[in-house]
């Protein structure tokens, strides 16, 4: 079907915008914007400007859909003018917060949520609350949960973009070799099915020890039976507790029991999947798009409930607004116009294996009718669990891939490879103490 973009939306005159973001031009700091009224009719009226915008989109479909987005909202907006500065997602990670400290950051990025937290903590981001009420966004826009992310000590810093969350792709030519025609939705129905292909000689799932996607696929099963990754205030890691214990040895279960080889590669589970030789893999809604798969007789589901409850790990993306030295309020006034553009219009996002995160687009029937693949990852937006937002967590969560390694590579029992990570990541977690702040 050939892609038709929805009319750009005027909205927000640009003294309300104004209003909203008074303060926020000084000095680094995320001291943040006052109250507005609200948003009048209109787009933004202020004098022209350039914006530049920040993002990481530099493979797939995204570099072509991105300048498309751009382009159409450039031609329809003549007194904003957005340069694309797309770059790899390590490279923003090491240059925009001395950008941004140095006044030459850009006026709007899109930044991971496990990323948020760092940011907001080294007051590199503007306080959008107030910019956010404005434009008429609240938290039942988007997917339960995800807008909180946005939120680091009380203050609102992000509005969400897209979310990514896992789910069950199936090649049904290898289940059907164990007889297999129902998609397994539980526990019972899932270790019926692998026993009946190791049956026949298929190990059925192979699980590795890589975060793509071994470690979302263990943080999924922490929540499913009941578990968490962190504390409330993320001054402790808790993925150790009995339901970290449950999955991790569920996870190990797979080798011992025939489900998969030992020592899978990366992506290894994923190709296993195409090659024909697993009939299951736990990953992303961004592999939907992967032209690896043309050929296969493949579909998507959710992933299957193992535990107590239903849960599935979800990435998130979301806008931000810098905080620059000398930001110019004129500028984030119109890159909060572009970013609310962008919201209204992501139906397209769909092509690129990410879900828009505007509850309004995503849920136009006109998206799966036109994406079939995504229907499965949109119902688990339900039970999401996104990523944790808190300084440096980045630097904790690496420890739990490092649990997942040790255990299904045997150095470790279950129990001693979580308690062993949780141990170095509450060191880790003291240190992003003293470094950010509590």
């Amino acid at each position: 079907m050939k892609k038709s973009w929805k009319p750009a939306v005027a909205f927000g005159a640009t003294v309300a915008l104004l209003a909203a973001l008074a303060g926020c031009s000084g000095g680094g700091n995320a001291s943040g914007p006052t109250a507005s009224s609200g948003v009048a009719s209109g787009g933004y009226d202020g004098p022209a400007v350039q914006i530049t915008f920040w993002n990481g989109w530099t493979g797939g479909n995204a570099p072509t859909l991105v300048p498309q987005l751009i382009n159409q909202f450039n031609s329809t907006h003549p007194n904003i003018t957005v340069k694309d500065v797309p770059q790899q997602w390590a490279d923003i990670a090491s240059k925009m917060p001395l950008a941004i400290q140095s006044g030459n950051g850009p006026d709007v990025a899109v930044l991971h949520g496990d990323d948020l937290g760092t940011y907001a903590a080294q007051h590199l981001l503007l306080d959008a609350g107030s910019l956010i009420q404005s434009l008429g966004y609240s938290s039942s826009d988007f997917p339960p949960g995800v807008f909180d992310k946005g939120n680091y000590q009380g203050v609102q810093y992000a509005i969400p973009w897209s979310v990514t969350p896992l789910g069950l792709f199936v090649n049904k030519d290898v289940a059907a070799k164990g007889s297999i025609t129902a998609i397994p939705t539980s526990k019972t129905d899932y270790e019926a099915a692998l026993n009946a292909l190791k049956a026949v000689g298929v190990q059925g799932e192979w699980v590795d020890s890589f975060v793509f996607t071994g470690t979302y696929q263990l943080e999924s099963l922490i929540w499913q039976f009941g578990g968490e990754l962190y504390n409330s205030d993320v001054t402790q890691a808790t993925f150790n507790s009995d339901a970290g214990v449950q999955a991790l040895t569920w996870m190990v279960n797979h080798i011992s029991n025939g489900w998969s080889p030992a020592n899978v590669s990366q992506d290894g589970n994923f190709n296993a999947v195409v090659s024909g030789n697993a009939a299951y893999n736990w990953n992303g809604v961004w592999n939907t798009t992967n032209t690896s798969l043309n050929g296969v007789n493949w579909t998507a589901a959710a992933v299957p409930q193992i535990g107590s409850q239903q849960a599935v790990w979800s990435s998130s993306t979301h806008w931000v607004f810098p905080a620059n030295k000398g930001q110019d309020p004129n500028k984030t006034a119109a890159a909060a116009t572009f970013v609310k553009w962008m919201n209204d219009n992501a139906a397209g996002w769909a092509s690129t294996g990410e879900l828009p995160a505007s509850n309004t687009v995503r849920n136009d029937p006109s998206l799966v009718q036109q994406y079939p693949n995504l229907a499965p990852f949109i119902s688990e937006l339900a039970y999401a669990h996104y990523e944790t937002v808190a300084p440096g967590i980045a630097d904790a969560n690496a420890f739990i891939t490092t649990a997942l390694s040790n255990a299904l590579t045997g150095k470790m029992s279950p129990k001693d490879a979580l308690d062993n990570a949780a141990n170095s990541a509450n060191q880790v977690l003291q240190q992003n103490q003293a470094k950010y702040g509590g």
